[in-house]
């Protein structure tokens, strides 16, 4: 029995650049309706990687998402166990930790949709925030999920 390869949506050129000016934008200081930047401890290089995030709050608690799935900063945040949010010079320290795939899963990301789908809805393989709830259930093995405690730090 052979295990399929984990979900994830490989950004293109056009993805790639649009993450690099809403990066760059977030460490200068400009939010775009929230967005930040986030840096991780690569877990091969040992180098930080930056990458543009959408932090989503969700019954008081915070989550950082994967719309495109099983990607690179979801790989090193599962060995670095937390990272940095940056907007301008405000920088917070987070550790972070996976949510299972069940229920409450579910409601985050369905929470997560509603807040951000206009611009995510295309990495959910038809997934949205008004699916049914084992639609959103089945969904969640492809779309990682980590609830983060932060620390404020800078100015």
């Amino acid at each position: 029995m052979s295990q399929a390869q984990p979900y994830y949506f490989r950004a293109g050129a056009i993805g790639t650049r649009f993450n690099s000016v809403v990066g760059w934008l977030a460490r200068h200081g400009l939010s775009l309706l929230g967005t930040a930047e986030m840096s991780v401890r690569g877990r091969k290089s040992g180098k930080m990687q930056r990458v543009p995030v959408n932090p989503h709050v969700h019954d008081g608690e915070q989550y950082l998402v994967s719309a495109r799935g099983h990607s690179q900063w979801v790989r090193n945040m599962r060995a670095a166990g937390g990272g940095e949010l940056r907007v301008g010079r405000r920088t917070r320290t987070f550790t972070a930790v996976e949510i299972a795939d069940d229920a409450q899963k579910a409601r985050i990301v369905r929470a997560y949709l509603k807040r951000w789908g206009w611009e995510v809805n295309q990495y959910f393989q038809g997934i949205t925030a008004t699916s049914t709830d084992a639609e959103l259930l089945a969904s969640c093995p492809d779309h990682p999920v980590f609830r983060i405690t932060v620390e404020e730090r800078g100015a």
